[in-house]
């Protein structure tokens, strides 16, 4: 950084304006001194000068002192500049809504096995390697629905790849502008200034061109992946006739180009999806210098240190000596935690509780559950004694584990997270006696390890993807932990690796529970008393009926919505 006096500026100036207050201090200076003066109405003034010694200049002398502290200041608050410095542009991706067609055409099978399952895979793969920002999905027919809103969880919105097919919408048709209209109104919802929309078709006419043009009017880019092949394949529409379906990929250009965007055909690779820029997300025009940027820097701190200097004159004698040995012997007197070594001497105690729950909260996330347990003992908050029940659940120690969990309750009545873990723990307690340091027995024949209590389903609770108690790093508020909970999984492929892994467990235990309840199983009933054994009995009841159909679920959405848009005129 070099300076650069001739750029000197003021980057508030108008603060330049209370220099026009020094004449008037000036002024209240002088009635001030007059009216202190006694011996004004005593002797002459011709006399008067001669026979006061030494206190017109000391008061001449605090003048001078108070003006220049004053303009010191107002020049210091008014931000004097003369250089530049690099700054980091804040640079916030584009997101992206992806408009798939579903209508009957889709079918067709000139991309072997069928253009459905080649659009799927295409998303799939989209949704897997895109690097960061929020993505959408819809789907249309005869008109759009969303399927999943704006979301930075791309695995969230992979789920429902698989349901999609053209069943699930109402009614047959193509049309492409209201689902060009639909993507608009989510990226104006979620308060986008830009955007990108990715249309997946095979065809598009003269409205779908008018709404491109629209789109981009509004600041969005709309771009088309080609499904199909020139040649085309036979289908059948919605009415059982055997109609061709051909890529008409004049019509597709014609909308990327009137929507600022690009076109592509469906490749098998990843060719497409780089041709259409939507695998790294856009960011807007000011951040085009790789995320930094030039601000003109402050420079009015330099101004404070004199400052203080000239404060120092303000005390009486010895009072500046006296505000020093003050501000010496304040860290003294300072009351500190147990734990204050651990941070530094101006910290407050609850900023000492705070950094320690940061630290254990990272020490648990590796897996170093001894050194957070360290960490979370002697912070007597309910989030301290939250995360101690955490780390000595995850080490077998289900009783202190249970009386940390109380004592967090004690301090915050109705915590869900407590409340939750304590029961996982205390339902793993009952199943086998707690072992601190045998954890390799239980692993050989396929059961739990005792220092991952089997937390149950995540239920919002504050359960991370094994089934064990997460950390939290903040106070909790309105009976949940808002503080640091533990990672969701990156991507899809490590989402379905911990799915799996949850429902081998659940299989596991229900494997298990049925060897040791042989007979009451024949006869349809489980032991316990007779509560528990109803409980579990509606239990299992409820989650026979749950069905795992997505497919069905999106129909009956759209069927909804449809419905609600005919008795809205729509």
């Amino acid at each position: 950084m070099i300076a650069n006096w001739t750029a000197l500026h003021f980057m508030r100036p108008d603060a330049l304006w209370a220099l026009l207050a020094l004449p008037l201090l000036v002024a209240i200076w002088w009635l001030r001194r007059r009216r202190s003066n006694v011996w004004r109405h005593a002797v002459d003034a011709h006399l008067l000068r001669h026979l006061l010694v030494g206190r017109d200049r000391r008061a001449w002398g605090g003048l001078i002192l108070l003006l220049l502290g004053t303009t010191i200041a107002i020049v210091a608050l008014a931000g004097p500049s003369w250089r530049q410095v690099a700054q980091p542009l804040w640079q916030t991706p584009s997101p992206l809504v992806v408009a798939l067609d579903l209508s009957s055409r889709v079918t067709a099978t000139d991309l072997p096995p069928s253009r459905l399952l080649q659009a799927r895979a295409k998303l799939a793969t989209l949704l897997r390697e895109r690097q960061g920002g929020e993505v959408a999905l819809l789907v249309y027919a005869d008109d759009a629905y969303t399927v999943a809103p704006l979301t930075d969880d791309m695995a969230n919105v992979a789920l429902y790849l698989d349901a999609l097919a053209p069943d699930v919408m109402p009614r047959d048709g193509q049309r492409a502008d209201r689902a060009l209209e639909t993507a608009v109104k989510l990226l104006q919802q979620s308060g986008a200034r830009g955007g990108d929309i990715l249309l997946l078709t095979d065809r598009a006419d003269a409205d779908a061109g008018q709404a491109a043009a629209s789109a981009r009017a509004q600041g969005f880019v709309v771009s088309v992946l080609g499904l199909g092949t020139p040649q085309g394949a036979a289908y059948r529409n919605g009415g059982g006739q055997i109609v061709p379906a051909r890529l008409e990929e004049a019509t597709l250009r014609g909308v990327a180009s009137r929507g600022g965007g690009r076109y592509a055909r469906i490749a098998s690779d990843d060719k497409d999806l780089a041709a259409l820029d939507v695998l790294i997300p856009r960011v807007s025009a000011d951040d085009s210098r790789e995320g930094q940027g030039r601000t003109w820097r402050d420079e009015g701190f330099w101004l404070l240190p004199p400052l203080m200097l000239l404060a120092l004159f303000a005390f009486r004698r010895r009072g500046a000596l006296a505000v020093l040995v003050m501000m010496a012997a304040l860290p003294m007197a300072m009351p500190m935690s147990a734990h204050a070594a651990e941070g530094t001497w101006w910290q407050r105690g609850d900023q000492v509780d705070q950094q320690r729950l940061s630290t254990g909260v990272d020490a648990y996330r590796k897996g170093d559950f001894k050194a957070a347990q360290q960490q979370f003992e002697g912070i007597d908050t309910d989030a301290g004694w939250y995360n101690l029940g955490n780390a000595l659940a995850r080490q077998g120690q289900y009783d202190a584990a249970i009386d940390a969990y109380d004592r967090a309750l004690k301090k915050h009545p109705g915590m869900a997270d407590a409340v939750a873990n304590r029961a996982a723990v205390d339902a793993a307690r009952k199943r086998k006696p707690p072992r601190n340091n045998d954890q390799n027995n239980d692993q050989k024949d396929g059961k739990n390890p005792p220092d991952k209590p089997d937390a149950g389903k995540n239920q919002g609770q504050g359960k991370d993807g094994d089934g064990s108690p997460p950390p939290s790093s903040g106070d909790p508020k309105d009976g949940q932990s808002t503080g640091e909970k533990s990672p969701q999984a990156a991507d899809s492929q490590a989402q379905a690796e911990a799915d799996a892994a949850q429902r081998e467990r659940m299989q596991q235990a229900m494997q298990r529970q049925g060897k040791h309840d042989g007979t009451d199983k024949a006869q349809g009933q489980v032991s316990g008393t007779p509560q528990q054994r109803e409980q579990q009995q509606a239990v299992e009841a409820w989650m026979r009926r749950v069905p795992d159909d997505p497919g069905s679920l999106l129909r009956a959405k759209f069927q909804l919505e449809n419905e609600r848009r005919k008795r809205e005129g729509r």
